[in-house]
């Protein structure tokens, strides 16, 4: 195999350990491999070597190519997940006697089986919480927090004062505690207990930790920045002082801080652990061209926790087309001109910031019959519960004969959820079908249900009795009035095990409103949310970026690139400077998914344009790369960050042409201070007064009220603009 200089320097490496910073589509796993055989070719015994992989996927597509590459006969090392290493641990401990045999739970429904029971047995002295504690929300967000707790070897109380799981979520430190009895006491274990209780244990005993360590020269870890802190324990008990650890990663590629994983592992963190390291970078990507290459270097530069370290295209790469556009119509026009030039649907992907984003994009391929697929099938918008109770809200003001079934009546009186139990929800549902008459107030049947959920049930029913009036009123107005009446807003919010979901949710009912403008009737809305589709293996790809992490395309679509959606916060909530460096790293993986054309969507409606659109500087990027691709102009170029742009030209060995600095400055003085009320002058809009300041106070959006302007939203590092 042919190797870059770069490449030939990892696989060459002498002796100790070392940090492997690759950038994406950097061919890290060919590196790899060719170091495994190096190792091999230098007389290392395979038993010696370890090679662990993030997934059971590039586990074995690591293996498949380890094993054409290897010569016929030659044994070759073991290679793992953190999975498959802990479940060996666990087997070995258990056969000593240090560990009780326990029987892992394989399928998510034991897990919230589980979960349950400790949650009943948390809130059994807690009547009025234990009414919210048993949705599959909560419960999902309950295994995060016990999952959390072991990755990080945390104590659980300290970690759940420092994490926002919401309202009614006080007692997860006690169901914690409760899973981990009934675990013990049934024999059982999860996922997170293959590392966890193993190296509880090894941590705990030296003469123990001495029986397993000794047995390695070399570990190499693939996707290092994603690792947790149990599984970086874990490595340092296993390589001790005598194995050359090898971490292999990208920083900046760091996307699942929710798991445990930290930004700084590839950083800081490993030199504590493991102690000095030699750097080695694999700069150059083989995925895409020199304008994503400068676009992505230009989207990560304002983060401070990251390598230093920039991206280089490939001479031979493809001519990577940064597109940006706008909504649907935007995302329409794309497929519409890949099909034109021939390719197939399957090789786009549509990426999106959350599920929710994704609503708007399945409804206008619906309309448009074009067909696509989802990574989760549960992820239809027609397969959402919410989204099918609102469509049964609109089908009432079409059809008030629906008032009398019993089984329509209970899916609206659930959705969004009054915080009643199901059985009583069902009698009082086949009551007032068959009635069409609120109960009295003595009735039993209301017996049970509190006086507020009451109130609320009984102002759900009125709404009901009043829709078939509004057959007349538009689509977008008549959701607007239900999600209005049923307080959707503040019951999806309350009923949210963490904060982020809540807001995904409420985001959910904007996107539907705003569908909802786009349909002449009511009628075509209606059927439009009740199509019956199913997922078009021909059909193009739509997934979530996390989703997309470590695969590309040739066409990418990231739609939603607005303040709040990309990214992610609320005006209530802005992000803190560690929050927008961690969207800033899920943007720069989102956008070099793509081979051949990025094609970048804003909404266009209430929520402002990206910031990151800004900081990636796509036209400046497109522009260098044109001259560097042929097209010849005598003129130098004018960039917002010559700097970044002349670095990578110097990497390249690029003579030849100019890159200078425009009227805009690349960094702020170090003594700016944005605030509201302050004045400031702008290069092309004049004067204008600061009205709102969001996001990192060193690097903040600002919105600007300019006298002959307008109104102006601003990244202030990136605006030509100066305070009075």
């Amino acid at each position: 195999m042919k190797l870059t200089l770069e490449q030939q320097a990892v696989v060459a490496h002498r002796a100790g350990h070392a940090r492997v910073a690759a950038v994406a589509g950097a061919g890290k796993t060919t590196t790899m491999v060719a170091r495994v055989l190096h190792l091999l070719e230098q007389g290392m015994s395979p038993r010696r070597i370890l090679v662990l992989m993030f997934n059971r996927s590039a586990r074995e597509d690591f293996q498949a190519r380890l094993a054409s590459m290897a010569p016929p006969g030659q044994p070759l090392p073991d290679v793992r997940t953190f999975h498959s290493l802990g479940h060996r641990l666990t087997a070995s401990l258990t056969r000593w006697g240090v560990l009780a045999p326990r029987q892992l739970l394989n399928a998510d429904w034991q897990v919230q089986r589980l979960l349950r029971q400790a949650t009943q047995l948390a809130l059994q002295d807690s009547q009025d919480a234990s009414e919210h504690a048993f949705d599959d929300e909560r419960l999902e967000a309950l295994a995060q927090f016990c999952g959390l707790v072991k990755a990080e070897m945390a104590d659980p109380i300290e970690l759940y004062e420092r994490l926002d799981f919401g309202e009614n979520t006080q007692h997860f430190v006690a169901a914690f505690d409760k899973a981990e009895q009934l675990l013990a006491d049934q024999g059982l274990m999860t996922w997170s207990d293959l590392l966890y209780r193993p190296l509880r244990a090894l941590e705990a005993d030296a003469e123990l930790r001495g029986r397993v360590q000794g047995f390695l020269d070399h570990v190499i870890i693939d996707e290092y920045q994603d690792i947790n802190l149990a599984q970086q324990r874990l490595l340092a008990v296993l390589a001790d002082d005598k194995a050359a650890v090898m971490a292999v990663g990208d920083a900046n590629q760091c996307i699942y801080e929710w798991r445990g994983a930290r930004p700084d592992a590839m950083l800081d963190t490993f030199s504590r652990v493991f102690g000095e390291a030699v750097d080695y970078p694999l700069s150059t990507t083989f995925r895409h061209g020199h304008a994503l290459a400068l676009a992505a270097n230009h989207a990560i530069d304002a983060n401070r926790c990251r390598p230093d370290q920039l991206c280089l295209a490939a001479p031979n790469n493809p001519d990577t087309q940064l597109v940006l556009d706008r909504g649907n119509r935007g995302m329409l026009r794309s497929l519409a001109q890949w099909q034109h030039q021939g390719r197939r649907l399957e090789e786009a992907c549509l990426l999106v910031r959350s599920w929710a984003l994704s609503v708007p994009l399945q409804l206008a391929l619906l309309r448009e019959g074009i067909p696509f697929r989802l990574v989760r099938e549960d992820r239809f918008v027609f397969r959402l519960p919410l989204v099918q109770a609102l469509a049964g809200y609109l089908m009432l003001a079409r059809d008030s004969s629906l008032l009398r079934d019993a089984g329509h009546v209970l899916s609206l009186l659930s959705q969004p959820t009054p915080f009643v139990a199901r059985d009583r929800l069902a009698a009082l549902a086949a009551r007032l079908a068959d009635t069409q008459r609120w109960p009295s107030r003595q009735d039993p049947l209301l017996g049970g249900i509190k006086p507020f959920q009451q109130r609320t049930l009984k102002k759900r029913w009125m709404l009901l009795c009043e829709l078939p009036s509004k057959s007349a009123v538009s689509p977008a107005e008549l959701l607007a009035l239900v999600i209005e009446r049923v307080d959707a807003e503040k019951v999806l919010k309350r009923a949210a095990a963490r904060r982020d979901k809540g807001e995904e949710d409420v985001r959910l009912l904007d996107v539907l409103i705003e569908q909802a403008g786009e349909v002449a009737s009511l009628d075509d809305f209606i059927e439009l949310l009740s199509r019956p589709v199913e997922s078009k293996e021909h059909g193009v790809l739509i997934t979530t970026v996390h989703g997309a992490k470590g695969l590309e395309w040739p066409l990418v679509v990231l739609a939603g690139v607005n303040e709040e959606d990309f990214p992610y916060y609320t005006r209530d909530n802005p992000p803190d400077p560690a929050r927008l460096e961690e969207e800033r790293r899920l943007f720069y993986v989102a956008i070099t998914r793509a081979k051949e054309q990025l094609t970048l969507l804003d909404d266009g409606g209430a929520h402002r344009s990206s910031r990151f659109l800004l900081e990636m500087a796509w036209q400046d990027s497109q522009a260098v790369a044109k001259r560097l691709t042929g097209v010849v102009s005598s003129q130098p170029l004018s960039v917002t960050n010559p700097g970044l742009v002349n670095r990578y030209l110097t990497r390249l060995g690029i003579e030849g042409f100019a890159v200078g600095g425009a009227s805009v400055p690349s960094q702020p003085l170090a003594d700016t201070y944005y605030q509201v009320g302050q004045r400031l002058t702008h290069a092309i809009f004049g004067q204008g007064d600061i009205t709102i300041v969001e996001g990192d106070p060193a690097n903040p959006v600002i919105e600007v009220v300019f006298r002959g302007g307008g109104t102006r939203r601003l990244v202030a590092n990136l605006a030509p603009i100066t305070v009075l």
